[in-house]
Protein backbone atom coordinates (compact mmCIF):
# COMPACT_ATOMS: atom_id res chain seq x y z
CA UNK A 1 0.00 0.00 0.00
CA UNK A 2 2.84 2.77 1.09
CA UNK A 3 5.78 1.89 -0.61
CA UNK A 4 9.42 1.51 1.04
CA UNK A 5 10.63 4.60 -1.11
CA UNK A 6 9.06 7.54 -2.21
CA UNK A 7 11.30 7.97 -5.39
CA UNK A 8 13.29 5.51 -7.96
CA UNK A 9 17.18 6.01 -6.99
CA UNK A 10 20.32 3.93 -8.00
CA UNK A 11 22.83 4.15 -5.35
CA UNK A 12 25.47 3.21 -7.09
CA UNK A 13 24.87 6.21 -9.79
CA UNK A 14 24.65 9.06 -6.90
CA UNK A 15 27.56 11.50 -5.06
CA UNK A 16 28.06 10.08 -1.52
CA UNK A 17 28.45 12.63 1.85
CA UNK A 18 30.38 10.99 4.44
CA UNK A 19 29.79 12.69 7.89
CA UNK A 20 29.35 11.32 11.93
CA UNK A 21 26.05 12.17 12.82
CA UNK A 22 22.85 13.12 10.40
CA UNK A 23 20.45 15.61 12.27
CA UNK A 24 17.26 15.73 10.15
CA UNK A 25 14.94 18.45 11.52
CA UNK A 26 15.82 21.80 13.33
CA UNK A 27 13.64 22.53 16.68
CA UNK A 28 14.75 22.26 20.14
CA UNK A 29 15.46 18.63 19.55
CA UNK A 30 17.55 19.23 16.45
CA UNK A 31 19.01 22.31 17.54
CA UNK A 32 20.24 20.73 20.93
CA UNK A 33 21.14 17.24 19.82
CA UNK A 34 23.46 18.75 16.90
CA UNK A 35 25.15 20.97 19.55
CA UNK A 36 25.55 18.17 22.12
CA UNK A 37 26.83 15.92 19.64
CA UNK A 38 29.18 17.86 17.90
CA UNK A 39 31.67 17.69 20.65
CA UNK A 40 33.05 14.46 19.48
CA UNK A 41 31.55 14.25 15.83
CA UNK A 42 31.31 15.64 12.74
CA UNK A 43 27.46 16.91 12.39
CA UNK A 44 25.76 17.36 9.77
CA UNK A 45 22.19 19.59 10.27
CA UNK A 46 19.41 19.22 7.56
CA UNK A 47 16.56 21.35 6.89
CA UNK A 48 13.89 22.00 4.54
CA UNK A 49 13.83 25.61 5.21
CA UNK A 50 15.75 27.02 7.78
CA UNK A 51 16.80 27.12 11.40
CA UNK A 52 14.06 29.12 12.46
CA UNK A 53 10.86 27.38 11.17
CA UNK A 54 9.62 24.45 13.64
CA UNK A 55 6.83 24.34 15.81
CA UNK A 56 9.42 25.08 19.10
CA UNK A 57 9.34 28.88 17.74
CA UNK A 58 5.69 28.98 17.77
CA UNK A 59 5.88 27.43 21.98
CA UNK A 60 4.64 30.38 24.14
CA UNK A 61 4.03 28.72 27.08
CA UNK A 62 7.32 27.48 28.63
CA UNK A 63 9.42 24.51 29.86
CA UNK A 64 8.31 22.51 32.01
CA UNK A 65 10.99 21.79 34.85
CA UNK A 66 11.37 21.10 39.22
CA UNK A 67 13.00 24.57 39.88
CA UNK A 68 10.68 24.92 43.19
CA UNK A 69 11.91 24.40 46.42
CA UNK A 70 7.87 23.77 47.00
CA UNK A 71 8.00 21.64 43.86
CA UNK A 72 9.13 17.73 43.39
CA UNK A 73 9.96 15.34 40.69
CA UNK A 74 7.19 13.36 42.32
CA UNK A 75 4.81 15.88 42.20
CA UNK A 76 5.54 16.50 38.51
CA UNK A 77 5.32 12.74 37.96
CA UNK A 78 1.84 12.50 39.65
CA UNK A 79 0.85 15.32 37.23
CA UNK A 80 2.89 14.06 33.75
CA UNK A 81 0.79 10.12 34.59
CA UNK A 82 -2.44 11.84 35.59
CA UNK A 83 -2.46 13.64 32.22
CA UNK A 84 -1.20 10.90 30.49
CA UNK A 85 -4.60 8.86 31.35
CA UNK A 86 -3.15 5.37 31.90
CA UNK A 87 -0.35 4.86 28.78
CA UNK A 88 2.28 6.95 29.82
CA UNK A 89 5.67 4.47 30.35
CA UNK A 90 6.32 5.36 34.12
CA UNK A 91 10.37 5.17 33.70
CA UNK A 92 10.29 7.34 31.02
CA UNK A 93 8.74 10.01 33.10
CA UNK A 94 11.10 9.30 35.69
CA UNK A 95 14.04 10.35 33.16
CA UNK A 96 12.12 13.44 32.31
CA UNK A 97 11.52 14.56 35.19
CA UNK A 98 14.71 13.84 37.15
CA UNK A 99 16.69 15.39 34.58
CA UNK A 100 14.75 18.06 33.47
CA UNK A 101 16.33 20.50 35.76
CA UNK A 102 19.63 19.90 34.01
CA UNK A 103 18.32 20.56 30.72
CA UNK A 104 17.41 23.69 31.68
CA UNK A 105 20.32 24.44 33.02
CA UNK A 106 22.00 23.44 29.92
CA UNK A 107 19.88 25.65 27.87
CA UNK A 108 20.82 28.46 30.02
CA UNK A 109 24.89 27.82 29.50
CA UNK A 110 23.69 27.56 26.06
CA UNK A 111 22.45 31.41 25.58
CA UNK A 112 18.68 30.98 26.95
CA UNK A 113 17.80 33.69 28.71
CA UNK A 114 14.57 32.77 31.05
CA UNK A 115 12.27 34.93 32.75
CA UNK A 116 13.38 36.21 36.20
CA UNK A 117 11.29 38.11 39.39
CA UNK A 118 13.34 39.24 41.97
CA UNK A 119 16.26 37.42 41.39
CA UNK A 120 14.79 33.74 41.00
CA UNK A 121 12.35 32.83 37.91
CA UNK A 122 9.55 33.75 37.02
CA UNK A 123 7.48 30.24 37.45
CA UNK A 124 4.16 29.97 35.76
CA UNK A 125 1.45 27.30 36.22
CA UNK A 126 -0.42 25.79 33.17
CA UNK A 127 -3.35 23.24 32.61
CA UNK A 128 -3.00 20.04 34.60
CA UNK A 129 -0.01 21.36 36.82
CA UNK A 130 -0.15 20.55 40.86
CA UNK A 131 2.79 23.84 40.82
CA UNK A 132 4.22 26.18 39.28
CA UNK A 133 7.41 24.70 37.38
CA UNK A 134 6.78 26.31 33.74
CA UNK A 135 9.60 28.93 32.98
CA UNK A 136 9.26 31.32 30.61
CA UNK A 137 10.90 33.88 28.43
CA UNK A 138 9.99 37.08 27.11
CA UNK A 139 6.63 36.32 28.50
CA UNK A 140 5.03 34.63 26.07
CA UNK A 141 8.20 34.18 23.51
CA UNK A 142 9.60 31.20 24.66
CA UNK A 143 9.90 28.89 22.05
CA UNK A 144 11.52 31.74 20.44
CA UNK A 145 14.32 32.61 22.86
CA UNK A 146 15.21 29.03 22.65
CA UNK A 147 15.34 28.82 19.17
CA UNK A 148 17.36 32.15 18.72
CA UNK A 149 19.83 31.04 21.90
CA UNK A 150 20.52 27.70 20.00
CA UNK A 151 20.63 28.44 16.98
CA UNK A 152 23.16 31.04 17.66
CA UNK A 153 25.25 28.39 18.89
CA UNK A 154 24.48 26.40 15.87
CA UNK A 155 25.34 28.92 13.66
CA UNK A 156 29.20 29.96 15.36
CA UNK A 157 29.84 26.02 15.55
CA UNK A 158 32.62 24.38 12.73
CA UNK A 159 31.46 21.01 13.82
CA UNK A 160 28.06 21.74 12.35
CA UNK A 161 27.22 21.87 8.87
CA UNK A 162 24.01 22.94 8.14
CA UNK A 163 22.07 22.53 4.77
CA UNK A 164 19.41 24.45 4.32
CA UNK A 165 16.21 24.12 2.01
CA UNK A 166 17.13 20.65 1.26
CA UNK A 167 14.28 17.70 1.64
CA UNK A 168 15.36 14.72 3.01
CA UNK A 169 13.45 12.15 0.89
CA UNK A 170 13.76 8.67 2.57
CA UNK A 171 16.40 6.89 4.91
CA UNK A 172 18.55 4.30 3.62
CA UNK A 173 18.38 1.09 5.57
CA UNK A 174 20.67 -2.16 5.09
CA UNK A 175 19.68 -5.23 6.99
CA UNK A 176 17.86 -3.41 10.03
CA UNK A 177 20.72 -0.93 10.57
CA UNK A 178 20.28 2.62 9.44
CA UNK A 179 23.18 3.43 6.63
CA UNK A 180 21.90 7.58 6.14
CA UNK A 181 19.29 9.41 4.21
CA UNK A 182 18.94 9.93 0.50
CA UNK A 183 18.18 13.91 0.07
CA UNK A 184 17.08 16.06 -2.33
CA UNK A 185 19.14 19.48 -2.99
CA UNK A 186 17.32 22.89 -3.92
CA UNK A 187 18.09 22.03 -7.33
CA UNK A 188 16.42 19.13 -7.81
CA UNK A 189 19.60 16.79 -7.42
CA UNK A 190 19.84 14.20 -5.27
CA UNK A 191 22.77 13.11 -2.97
CA UNK A 192 23.21 9.79 -0.64
CA UNK A 193 24.38 10.96 2.80
CA UNK A 194 26.12 8.26 5.35
CA UNK A 195 26.59 8.26 8.76
CA UNK A 196 27.26 6.25 12.05
CA UNK A 197 23.66 7.47 13.54
CA UNK A 198 20.59 9.58 12.09
CA UNK A 199 18.55 11.44 14.75
CA UNK A 200 14.94 12.24 13.27
CA UNK A 201 13.69 15.51 14.54
CA UNK A 202 11.37 16.70 12.25
CA UNK A 203 8.54 17.62 14.25
CA UNK A 204 4.51 17.17 14.18
CA UNK A 205 1.85 16.60 12.12
CA UNK A 206 -0.45 19.78 12.33
CA UNK A 207 -0.90 20.33 8.99
CA UNK A 208 -3.27 17.13 8.59
CA UNK A 209 -5.74 19.61 9.48
CA UNK A 210 -7.19 22.83 8.52
CA UNK A 211 -6.95 24.17 11.67
CA UNK A 212 -3.47 24.46 13.27
CA UNK A 213 -1.63 26.07 15.63
CA UNK A 214 1.64 24.43 13.80
CA UNK A 215 3.72 26.34 10.96
CA UNK A 216 3.61 25.08 7.43
CA UNK A 217 6.80 22.82 7.61
CA UNK A 218 4.74 20.36 9.94
CA UNK A 219 3.86 17.97 7.36
CA UNK A 220 5.05 14.54 9.74
CA UNK A 221 7.90 13.85 7.43
CA UNK A 222 10.00 12.10 10.14
CA UNK A 223 7.03 9.50 10.80
CA UNK A 224 6.05 9.06 7.46
CA UNK A 225 9.51 8.17 6.84
CA UNK A 226 10.64 5.79 9.34
CA UNK A 227 7.19 4.20 8.78
CA UNK A 228 8.36 3.80 5.01
CA UNK A 229 12.00 2.33 6.68
CA UNK A 230 10.32 -0.37 8.78
CA UNK A 231 10.58 1.56 12.22
CA UNK A 232 7.96 0.88 14.74
CA UNK A 233 4.89 3.70 15.07
CA UNK A 234 3.33 4.00 18.14
CA UNK A 235 -0.19 5.69 19.51
CA UNK A 236 -0.91 7.82 16.43
CA UNK A 237 -4.35 8.04 17.24
CA UNK A 238 -3.48 10.50 19.88
CA UNK A 239 -3.03 14.01 18.56
CA UNK A 240 -3.50 16.86 20.96
CA UNK A 241 -6.25 19.71 20.39
CA UNK A 242 -5.42 22.84 21.71
CA UNK A 243 -8.31 24.56 23.11
CA UNK A 244 -7.35 28.01 22.54
CA UNK A 245 -6.67 29.24 19.44
CA UNK A 246 -7.36 32.54 17.73
CA UNK A 247 -10.72 32.36 15.83
CA UNK A 248 -11.06 35.73 14.43
CA UNK A 249 -11.77 36.78 10.29
CA UNK A 250 -8.92 37.51 8.63
CA UNK A 251 -6.18 35.78 11.04
CA UNK A 252 -4.29 33.00 11.31
CA UNK A 253 -5.24 30.19 14.17
CA UNK A 254 -2.58 32.09 16.03
CA UNK A 255 -2.04 30.03 19.73
CA UNK A 256 -3.22 31.77 22.83
CA UNK A 257 -1.20 30.31 25.47
CA UNK A 258 -2.78 27.84 28.34
CA UNK A 259 -0.30 30.07 30.44
CA UNK A 260 -2.83 32.52 29.62
CA UNK A 261 -5.06 30.38 31.41
CA UNK A 262 -2.71 29.85 34.05
CA UNK A 263 -2.71 33.83 35.40
CA UNK A 264 -6.62 33.47 35.79
CA UNK A 265 -8.44 33.98 32.12
CA UNK A 266 -11.98 32.77 31.81
CA UNK A 267 -13.73 30.91 29.15
CA UNK A 268 -16.85 32.59 28.00
CA UNK A 269 -19.79 31.16 25.67
CA UNK A 270 -20.72 33.65 23.24
CA UNK A 271 -23.76 34.14 25.80
CA UNK A 272 -20.93 35.69 28.30
CA UNK A 273 -21.25 32.40 30.05
CA UNK A 274 -18.52 30.79 31.69
CA UNK A 275 -19.08 27.01 31.40
CA UNK A 276 -15.82 25.01 32.85
CA UNK A 277 -17.84 24.44 36.05
CA UNK A 278 -20.34 22.09 33.99
CA UNK A 279 -17.11 19.63 32.55
CA UNK A 280 -14.39 19.86 35.31
CA UNK A 281 -13.63 20.38 38.85
CA UNK A 282 -9.88 21.95 37.86
CA UNK A 283 -12.64 24.37 35.09
CA UNK A 284 -10.40 26.32 33.10
CA UNK A 285 -7.14 24.52 34.18
CA UNK A 286 -8.68 21.05 33.03
CA UNK A 287 -6.61 18.76 30.68
CA UNK A 288 -6.55 20.07 27.00
CA UNK A 289 -8.63 17.34 25.84
CA UNK A 290 -11.20 17.95 28.28
CA UNK A 291 -11.33 21.70 27.39
CA UNK A 292 -11.35 21.47 23.83
CA UNK A 293 -14.25 19.01 24.09
CA UNK A 294 -16.21 20.88 26.44
CA UNK A 295 -15.69 24.57 23.82
CA UNK A 296 -16.88 22.03 21.15
CA UNK A 297 -20.05 21.55 22.67
CA UNK A 298 -20.66 25.10 23.69
CA UNK A 299 -19.75 25.96 20.23
CA UNK A 300 -22.21 23.50 19.05
CA UNK A 301 -24.72 24.33 21.95
CA UNK A 302 -24.94 27.79 20.94
CA UNK A 303 -24.95 27.41 17.18
CA UNK A 304 -21.00 29.20 17.13
CA UNK A 305 -17.80 28.98 15.72
CA UNK A 306 -15.86 30.25 18.74
CA UNK A 307 -15.91 30.69 22.32
CA UNK A 308 -14.06 33.57 24.61
CA UNK A 309 -11.22 33.99 26.54
CA UNK A 310 -11.41 36.96 28.90
CA UNK A 311 -8.78 37.99 31.09
CA UNK A 312 -10.04 41.63 30.88
CA UNK A 313 -10.51 41.62 35.21
CA UNK A 314 -6.41 41.14 35.31
CA UNK A 315 -4.85 44.66 35.27
CA UNK A 316 -3.21 45.64 31.63
CA UNK A 317 -0.07 46.07 33.14
CA UNK A 318 -0.09 42.36 34.07
CA UNK A 319 -1.13 41.11 30.83
CA UNK A 320 1.06 43.23 28.78
CA UNK A 321 4.06 42.43 30.75
CA UNK A 322 3.12 38.60 30.92
CA UNK A 323 1.82 38.55 27.43
CA UNK A 324 3.37 40.95 25.31
CA UNK A 325 3.46 38.37 22.19
CA UNK A 326 0.16 37.19 22.49
CA UNK A 327 -1.04 41.31 22.83
CA UNK A 328 0.86 42.56 20.40
CA UNK A 329 -0.42 40.08 17.83
CA UNK A 330 -4.19 40.77 18.86
CA UNK A 331 -3.77 44.04 18.62
CA UNK A 332 -2.83 44.03 15.12
CA UNK A 333 -6.25 42.61 14.43
CA UNK A 334 -7.83 45.10 16.59
CA UNK A 335 -8.67 43.20 19.36
CA UNK A 336 -7.41 44.30 23.10
CA UNK A 337 -6.81 41.56 25.94
CA UNK A 338 -6.85 44.30 28.81
CA UNK A 339 -10.66 45.46 27.24
CA UNK A 340 -11.81 42.82 24.79
CA UNK A 341 -12.81 38.69 25.27
CA UNK A 342 -11.02 37.18 22.64
CA UNK A 343 -12.50 34.50 20.41
CA UNK A 344 -11.04 31.35 20.75
CA UNK A 345 -11.67 27.28 19.42
CA UNK A 346 -9.63 24.34 19.30
CA UNK A 347 -7.03 23.87 16.26
CA UNK A 348 -4.76 20.57 16.09
CA UNK A 349 -1.22 21.49 18.12
CA UNK A 350 0.63 18.39 19.33
CA UNK A 351 0.93 14.78 18.29
CA UNK A 352 1.69 12.44 20.96
CA UNK A 353 2.42 9.48 19.16
CA UNK A 354 5.54 8.73 16.75
CA UNK A 355 8.20 6.74 15.99
CA UNK A 356 8.71 4.69 19.06
CA UNK A 357 11.76 4.56 20.88
CA UNK A 358 13.69 3.28 23.97
CA UNK A 359 14.86 5.29 27.04
CA UNK A 360 17.79 6.29 24.73
CA UNK A 361 15.84 7.41 21.91
CA UNK A 362 16.76 4.60 20.00
CA UNK A 363 14.81 3.25 17.44
CA UNK A 364 13.89 -0.79 16.16
CA UNK A 365 16.17 0.38 13.52
CA UNK A 366 19.68 -0.06 14.69
CA UNK A 367 21.89 3.55 14.43
CA UNK A 368 18.36 5.16 13.69
CA UNK A 369 17.37 7.55 16.31
CA UNK A 370 13.91 10.17 17.42
CA UNK A 371 14.30 13.14 19.62
CA UNK A 372 10.99 15.71 19.91
CA UNK A 373 7.35 15.46 18.98
CA UNK A 374 8.89 13.18 16.28
CA UNK A 375 9.47 10.37 18.64
CA UNK A 376 7.55 8.57 21.13
CA UNK A 377 9.10 7.86 23.76
CA UNK A 378 6.63 6.85 26.47
CA UNK A 379 6.29 10.08 28.55
CA UNK A 380 3.18 11.56 27.11
CA UNK A 381 0.99 8.81 26.76
CA UNK A 382 -2.48 9.79 25.47
CA UNK A 383 -2.59 12.96 26.49
CA UNK A 384 0.65 15.59 26.97
CA UNK A 385 1.00 17.34 29.98
CA UNK A 386 1.77 21.07 28.92
CA UNK A 387 5.22 22.38 28.24
CA UNK A 388 6.90 18.55 29.26
CA UNK A 389 7.79 19.03 25.37
CA UNK A 390 10.48 21.31 25.48
CA UNK A 391 11.64 19.40 28.83
CA UNK A 392 11.27 16.08 26.91
CA UNK A 393 13.14 17.13 23.25
CA UNK A 394 16.40 18.49 25.67
CA UNK A 395 16.38 15.06 27.91
CA UNK A 396 16.18 13.08 25.63
CA UNK A 397 18.90 14.88 23.25
CA UNK A 398 21.18 14.61 25.41
CA UNK A 399 20.56 10.52 25.75
CA UNK A 400 21.24 9.98 22.03
CA UNK A 401 24.18 11.84 22.14
CA UNK A 402 25.24 10.04 25.05
CA UNK A 403 24.59 6.47 23.09
CA UNK A 404 26.05 7.74 19.55
CA UNK A 405 29.19 8.55 20.88
CA UNK A 406 29.69 5.30 22.26
CA UNK A 407 28.61 3.59 18.81
CA UNK A 408 31.57 2.26 16.49
CA UNK A 409 31.98 3.23 12.88
CA UNK A 410 29.34 2.10 10.11
CA UNK A 411 30.47 -0.82 8.44
CA UNK A 412 28.44 -2.05 5.24
CA UNK A 413 27.12 -0.07 1.97
CA UNK A 414 23.54 0.26 0.28
CA UNK A 415 23.25 -2.55 -1.90
CA UNK A 416 19.70 -1.35 -3.51
CA UNK A 417 17.94 1.39 -4.35
CA UNK A 418 14.63 1.36 -5.51
CA UNK A 419 13.00 0.72 -9.37
CA UNK A 420 9.37 0.44 -9.37
CA UNK A 421 9.19 2.22 -12.69
CA UNK A 422 7.24 5.09 -11.16
CA UNK A 423 6.08 7.48 -14.35
CA UNK A 424 4.21 10.98 -14.38
CA UNK A 425 2.99 13.31 -12.41
CA UNK A 426 0.38 13.37 -10.03
CA UNK A 427 -3.45 13.99 -10.70
CA UNK A 428 -4.72 17.21 -9.95
CA UNK A 429 -3.16 19.82 -7.98
CA UNK A 430 -1.32 19.08 -5.13
CA UNK A 431 -2.47 21.97 -3.03
CA UNK A 432 -6.46 21.00 -3.94
CA UNK A 433 -5.54 17.54 -2.84
CA UNK A 434 -3.59 18.79 0.58
CA UNK A 435 -6.89 20.12 1.60
CA UNK A 436 -9.66 17.88 0.70
CA UNK A 437 -7.38 15.78 2.81
CA UNK A 438 -7.26 18.44 5.39
CA UNK A 439 -10.80 18.69 5.77
CA UNK A 440 -11.41 14.77 5.52
CA UNK A 441 -9.63 14.45 8.92
CA UNK A 442 -11.05 17.28 10.62
CA UNK A 443 -14.78 15.85 9.77
CA UNK A 444 -14.09 11.98 10.87
CA UNK A 445 -10.69 12.12 12.84
CA UNK A 446 -11.03 15.46 14.74
CA UNK A 447 -11.99 15.89 18.22
CA UNK A 448 -14.62 13.58 17.92
CA UNK A 449 -14.84 10.36 16.69
CA UNK A 450 -16.48 6.97 15.84
CA UNK A 451 -16.21 3.96 13.78
CA UNK A 452 -18.68 4.87 10.77
CA UNK A 453 -16.41 8.47 9.92
CA UNK A 454 -13.45 7.00 10.34
CA UNK A 455 -14.62 3.96 8.13
CA UNK A 456 -15.65 7.42 5.62
CA UNK A 457 -12.26 9.04 6.05
CA UNK A 458 -10.28 5.71 5.67
CA UNK A 459 -11.50 5.12 2.09
CA UNK A 460 -11.14 9.19 1.42
CA UNK A 461 -7.55 8.57 2.06
CA UNK A 462 -6.99 5.29 0.35
CA UNK A 463 -8.43 7.31 -2.98
CA UNK A 464 -5.45 9.02 -2.60
CA UNK A 465 -3.09 5.92 -2.78
CA UNK A 466 -1.89 6.20 -6.69
CA UNK A 467 0.06 9.08 -5.56
CA UNK A 468 2.26 6.26 -4.51
CA UNK A 469 3.22 5.44 -8.18
CA UNK A 470 3.79 9.31 -9.76
CA UNK A 471 7.49 10.87 -10.31
CA UNK A 472 7.63 13.68 -6.88
CA UNK A 473 10.03 15.61 -7.65
CA UNK A 474 8.55 19.01 -6.10
CA UNK A 475 8.40 19.76 -2.32
CA UNK A 476 4.90 19.81 -1.89
CA UNK A 477 4.40 16.77 -3.50
CA UNK A 478 6.46 14.96 -1.30
CA UNK A 479 5.11 17.15 2.19
CA UNK A 480 1.63 15.66 0.77
CA UNK A 481 2.68 12.02 0.36
CA UNK A 482 4.15 12.64 3.82
CA UNK A 483 0.74 13.83 4.95
CA UNK A 484 -1.20 10.82 3.47
CA UNK A 485 1.46 8.53 5.52
CA UNK A 486 0.79 9.98 8.37
CA UNK A 487 -3.25 10.60 8.10
CA UNK A 488 -3.72 6.62 6.98
CA UNK A 489 -1.88 5.65 10.20
CA UNK A 490 -3.90 7.61 12.23
CA UNK A 491 -6.70 6.88 11.10
CA UNK A 492 -6.60 3.50 10.95
CA UNK A 493 -5.14 3.47 14.70
CA UNK A 494 -8.31 5.61 15.99
CA UNK A 495 -10.13 2.90 14.06
CA UNK A 496 -8.21 0.11 16.21
CA UNK A 497 -9.10 1.72 19.73
CA UNK A 498 -12.25 1.31 20.72
CA UNK A 499 -12.76 3.26 23.95
CA UNK A 500 -12.22 6.87 24.93
CA UNK A 501 -8.78 7.83 26.61
CA UNK A 502 -7.20 11.15 26.31
CA UNK A 503 -7.16 12.64 23.32
CA UNK A 504 -8.75 10.41 21.40
CA UNK A 505 -12.82 10.26 21.79
CA UNK A 506 -14.82 7.85 20.51
CA UNK A 507 -18.85 8.89 20.45
CA UNK A 508 -19.23 5.08 19.90
CA UNK A 509 -17.24 4.01 22.64
CA UNK A 510 -17.21 6.77 25.14
CA UNK A 511 -15.44 5.10 28.18
CA UNK A 512 -12.25 4.41 29.43
CA UNK A 513 -11.76 1.06 29.18
CA UNK A 514 -8.55 0.19 31.18
CA UNK A 515 -9.43 -3.85 31.30
CA UNK A 516 -9.35 -4.18 27.41
CA UNK A 517 -7.13 -0.92 26.14
CA UNK A 518 -4.68 -0.11 28.58
CA UNK A 519 -1.83 -0.45 25.90
CA UNK A 520 -0.79 0.95 22.49
CA UNK A 521 -1.19 0.49 19.63
CA UNK A 522 1.51 -0.25 17.36
CA UNK A 523 1.91 0.54 13.43
CA UNK A 524 4.34 -1.35 11.44
CA UNK A 525 5.20 -1.29 7.24
CA UNK A 526 3.78 -4.49 5.99
CA UNK A 527 2.61 -5.55 9.10
CA UNK A 528 -1.04 -6.09 10.43
CA UNK A 529 -1.41 -3.59 13.23
CA UNK A 530 -0.59 -4.52 16.81
CA UNK A 531 -1.01 -4.14 20.42
CA UNK A 532 1.90 -3.54 23.12
CA UNK A 533 1.06 -3.19 26.67
CA UNK A 534 2.17 -0.41 29.08
CA UNK A 535 4.44 -0.78 31.87
CA UNK A 536 2.73 -0.84 34.91
CA UNK A 537 2.82 2.49 37.16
Amino acid sequence: MIPRYLVDFDPDGLPVHETDVIVIGAGIAGLFAAIKASKNNRVLMITKKSLFDSNTRYAQGGIAAVISEEDSPEFHRQDTLIAGAGLCDPEAVDVLVHEGPEGVQALIRYGTIFDEEDGHFALTKEGAHSQRRILHANGDATGFEIVRALAKKVQDNPGVELWDDHFVLDLLTEDGVCLGALVQKPDGSRVVVRGKATILCTGGTGQLYRYTTNPEVATGDGIAMAYRAGAVIRDMEFIQFHPTSLCYPGAPRFLISEAVRGEGAVLRNINGERFMNRYHPQMELAPRDVVARAILSEMEATKSTYVYIDITHESPELIKHRFPTIYEFCLNYGLDMTTDWIPVAPAAHYMMGGVRTDLHGETNIKRLFACGEASSTGVHGANRLASNSLSEAIVFGRRIVERIDRLPPAEGRLRIGCAEGRHGSPMGTVVERRLKLQKTMVRYVGLRRDAQGLHKGLDELKRQLPLFQSCLTKREELEFANLLTCALLMTEAALSREESRGAHYREDFPERDDANWRKHTILQREKAIGEEVVGHV
